[in-house]
């Protein structure tokens, strides 16, 4: 598994279907969420990105405005802990319900949380080194067949080497893509799933602002 993301979204009503409306880039818009956001960089711009990669280095970010949904991709949001994402980030959602989703295959490590009006409802964060980082508020559906072992990490007859979770982590980020979002990002293509290559994404290069003594 090579899949990497580390992004929030700000949504008005079901991501879903917003992003299978192909909705048209919003790029005044996005430019000024991307500024706020990160108020003390000087933003580049660069060619545009897609939503099949949301992960991108530490000095770049991606960010798309449409109707009722807004995304944005930085190494920020690639944290251990969602819980403490810094409070900022939350109010520029302006009441909408926010979402975060971040895996980073080279390590196995997922994590994904959801806040309503600034409350966060759910937030989960695993790896197989490190353990369970981070488990609030109630399972969502999508997670209940991993758990109880529908999807085990190993086929059946594999040494399991006391695998410390059902499933893999990867695999649950998968499913979260795809309940969150309407896509994945690896496994068979499905003619009813959003397809992410399709979803332009606007990018910056991030750059420290000079301060003036």
């Amino acid at each position: 598994m090579g899949a990497k993301t580390w992004m929030l979204a700000y949504a008005e009503g079901d991501v879903r279907n917003v992003l299978k409306s192909h909705p048209p880039l919003d790029r005044s818009a996005g430019a000024a969420l991307a500024q706020e956001l990160f108020p003390s960089a000087r933003l580049e711009p660069l060619d545009d990105g897609e939503l099949s990669f949301t992960c991108p280095p530490g000095d770049e970010i991606c960010v798309g405005c449409f109707a009722g949904l807004s995304l944005i991709a930085a190494k920020a949001f690639a944290i251990d802990h969602p819980s403490r994402l810094p409070p900022a980030f939350l109010a520029a959602a302006k009441g909408r319900t926010v979402y975060l989703h971040a895996m980073h295959s080279v390590v196995d490590w997922f994590a994904y949380a959801i806040w309503v009006d600034r409350k966060l409802e759910r937030s989960l964060s695993l790896s197989p080194e490190s353990g369970i980082l981070e488990d609030i508020g109630s399972r969502q559906s999508f997670e209940e067949p991993y758990w109880s072992g529908q999807h085990p990490a190993f086929d059946p007859g594999e040494e399991d080497g006391e695998y410390p979770f059902p499933f893999h982590p990867l695999d649950l980020g998968e499913a979260a893509l795809l309940h969150l979002f309407g896509y994945q990002l690896e496994g068979p293509a499905d003619p009813g799933h959003v397809r992410p290559e399709e979803i332009p994404l606007l990018r910056f290069k991030r750059k420290r602002r000079w301060k003036l003594w």
